[in-house]
């Protein structure tokens, strides 16, 4: 088994590219160790010294270290730790465990509005945030304000206001003239 790494813009997170599918379907995202606990792979990557958190795509898991841990120390240790995962046969996610399929729901007045938003998210946005070893949700939808979920590379990311603002905002804001304003939240 080959596993290769790719940097990200958050520089306290790396991007791991096993080779095979991580989900099947969706996205995982666990922020603390407590989280990891429904996932054997997330449950071996948080017994590293220095991972803060873990999320997994369709074919990358995206680890975040702390800010006084240098990478050229606990990369090798999550090379060994996703290896060994993959060679136990366990699964990714345990049995109470589900993916997340993302966007919140919305239901009401500004149902047609939501709805084009998240196609423009699924279809725009998540596809590009992905690359970089991320994900970004639909999370809400008040009076003109666009809120979004960010995880993995792109939760904490010094870059992400930058992203939100300059790109998710202008692009939504073209399209939907309904929307004013993107605005990040924590879940």
């Amino acid at each position: 088994m080959f596993i290769q790494t790719e940097s990200t813009p958050n520089p306290a997170t790396l991007k791991f590219l096993p080779g095979q599918t991580v989900l099947e379907a969706g996205t995982a995202d666990f922020p603390t160790a407590e989280a990891g606990e429904k996932s054997p792979l997330a449950k071996r990557i948080f017994a590293v010294n220095g991972v803060t958190g873990v999320f997994f795509g369709n074919d990358f898991v995206t680890v975040t270290k702390s800010d006084d841990i240098q990478w050229d120390h606990i990369k090798p240790a999550i090379l060994g730790a996703v290896m060994e995962h993959y060679q136990s046969g366990q699964p990714v996610m345990g049995a109470d465990a589900t993916a997340a399929s993302g966007h919140a729901e919305h239901t009401g007045e500004d149902a047609e509005i939501v709805n084009q938003i998240k196609d423009l998210l699924d279809s725009r946005v998540r596809p590009a945030v992905a690359q970089d070893g991320g994900d970004i949700t639909f999370h809400g939808f008040d009076r003109g304000i666009v809120y979004l979920h960010m995880q993995g590379a792109c939760a904490g990311c010094p870059s992400s206001t930058l992203t939100l603002k300059m790109g998710i905002e202008n692009l939504l804001r073209h399209y939907i003239p309904e929307v004013t304003e993107v605005r990040p939240v924590a879940v």
